[in-house]
């Protein structure tokens, strides 16, 4: 770090030249995790790339459509290229899909039939799917409420998956295993790609019909291939996370077998209008722009969530995952196991965002959430957990997650401001 920074940082912002030197210390260690990263990016970025020019994308492709939709080329090339870059035979990519839940319920309902069983092999999804299943309440309309069953297995909450009962757990009924790759709310490292490939390889020998599904959501980018490379049917994922790249300002996706895709697209739409419909009112270039330049986007705020984990690491916190394991998701949680530390470290990070810089973040009872909930987002687009945010549900052992940041810098700062706030509290000695 240069002496004009340090001072800086020091003198203007008033954070303490200790945190600083251990912000500097823990960095240049990270110089092996950061050379991984930068590998998989440049070979995701060439990915895009060479994906956009197979497709001929051009600035006919940015122009607005209005009414219906009929014929948008620009939103028909935006799924051949997500499809492309997915390797998977179709791709829905809408700005009315509105969160990673919509899209993950599009599949839900567009691909499950009342007598049907789903079964979850990661444990319990991501709290907003509650409802929509039909676990902790049942709403109108949830898939309980169609004859719609559920299990869930607890098989990976030891980071491997006991195949004995997946198998045993599959009966005539069982339509849909899936599979979340992010850990959420869980203390559990995300699913690598090779782990998703090997249990989809295992279930498909036991019943070859069964729909492989696989939230990706905070995943994409990550690695090298993406789920559907390595067999399964149908992902679902968010524009305003990895692939949106910071700029799209909305949307989400689905990606993977042509009749799967298009049965969420009806439920999406209509029956027999699926894909064909949707304005696209002039964002397309900026879901192309976005998806541009996701792979570094999402190298940038995985190098700043190794940071986070080395960090607390060496300040003697349980972190997860541990700077130095293969990530296959851009979350990083810590393990604060006192609530005060926890809203603290949310309210530093929020002190050190773009925008919003002068609120204070605290608990509440957000729509969706079992427990209260506090979110730390300073970001240009509301909720974009791809820029940097941090949030956590108000329960013992009190973990708050970190994600996202469009530049390590940003994630460096955020981290400074969350470190300055516990000392300045009384809560860190270094």
């Amino acid at each position: 770090m240069h002496n004009t920074t340090y001072n800086f940082l020091n003198n203007k912002i008033n954070i303490d030249k200790r945190i600083i030197d251990l912000i500097i210390k823990c960095e240049n260690s990270l110089e092996n995790e950061f050379k991984n990263i930068n590998e998989i990016r440049e070979f995701n970025q060439y990915k895009v790339l060479n994906s956009m020019k197979k497709n001929n994308l051009s600035d006919i492709h940015f122009n607005a459509s209005t009414g219906y939709g009929y014929g948008d080329i620009g939103r028909d090339t935006l799924d051949n290229i997500f499809a492309d870059i997915f390797n998977s035979e179709d791709a829905l990519v809408r700005t009315n899909i509105v969160s990673g839940t919509h899209a993950l319920s599009l599949c839900l309902f567009g691909l499950l039939e009342p007598g049907d069983e789903m079964l979850s092999i990661t444990g319990k999804p991501y709290d907003t799917l509650d409802e929509i299943i039909g676990i902790s309440s049942q709403p109108a309309g949830c898939l309980k409420n169609y004859n719609i069953s559920y299990k869930q297995i607890e098989s990976y909450n030891n980071n491997e998956f006991d195949f004995n009962i997946i198998k045993n757990s599959i009966n005539s009924k069982t339509k849909m295993i899936f599979m979340q790759r992010s850990a959420g709310y869980n203390w559990r490292k995300a699913l690598t790609i090779d782990e998703i490939q090997q249990v989809i390889s295992f279930i498909k020998k036991i019943e070859p019909n069964i729909y492989c599904m696989v939230d990706n959501c905070y995943g994409e980018f990550v690695e090298f291939m993406e789920p559907t490379a390595v067999g399964a049917d149908i992902i679902a994922g968010s524009l305003i996370k990895n692939p949106g790249g910071s700029i799209a300002p909305t949307g989400g996706y689905i990606a993977g077998k042509k009749d799967l895709v298009e049965l969420a697209a009806n439920r999406l739409i209509a029956p027999g209008i699926g894909k064909e419909g949707g304005a696209t009112l002039g964002f397309n270039r900026l879901l192309f722009q976005g998806l541009f330049i996701a792979p570094q986007i999402v190298s940038e705020a995985l190098k700043g969530a190794i940071l986070c984990s080395k960090i607390f690491d060496s300040l003697g916190y349980e972190v997860n995952p541990l700077y130095s394991s293969q990530r296959s998701d851009i979350v990083q949680a810590i393990k604060f196991r006192n609530k005060e530390k926890l809203v603290l470290f949310c309210q530093g990070i929020q002190s050190g965002s773009p925008v919003d810089s002068f609120v204070v973040p605290e608990p509440w009872d957000m729509p969706g959430y079992n427990e209260q909930v506090i979110m730390a987002s300073g970001g240009f687009v509301q909720g974009s957990s791809i820029e940097l945010s941090a949030d956590a549900p108000m329960k013992p052992p009190f973990i708050g997650y970190l994600q996202g940041g469009t530049s390590y810098d940003h994630v460096k700062i955020g981290l400074m401001h969350a470190l300055q706030k516990l000392m300045d509290n009384q809560l860190l000695s270094i």
